[in-house]
């Protein structure tokens, strides 16, 4: 993640959840992300905010999905810049799966 690169950002929906990836596009409540994963549970951040900001403290306790290539949401609610530190974190929390 570079200055010069698309913002990562977290993005909390209506009805699809939360999602963290590279900003790709935003028109009105339509966003546009890309290398995201959906945020189904987090330990150790007390809300998104912390989240964006540091991370989480407990990520072997997450349960975030796998990266999706691209992900169009439809009725996002709340945008959030997240910082190289938080960024880092939530790479390295491993993938929730069956």
């Amino acid at each position: 993640m570079d200055e010069q690169s698309k913002p990562y950002v977290i993005v909390r929906t209506y009805s699809a959840g939360v999602h963290a990836g590279t900003l790709i596009s935003r028109n009105g409540k339509e966003v546009t992300l890309c290398d995201a994963r959906r945020l189904w549970f987090w330990s150790g951040a007390a809300s998104l905010s912390q989240l964006a900001m540091e991370g989480v403290k407990n990520p072997g306790s997450c349960k975030f999905s796998m990266e999706v290539r691209s992900i169009l949401l439809t009725e996002a609610i709340e945008i959030i810049a997240v910082t190289k530190e938080a960024f880092n974190n939530i790479k390295k929390v491993p993938v929730w799966k069956l």
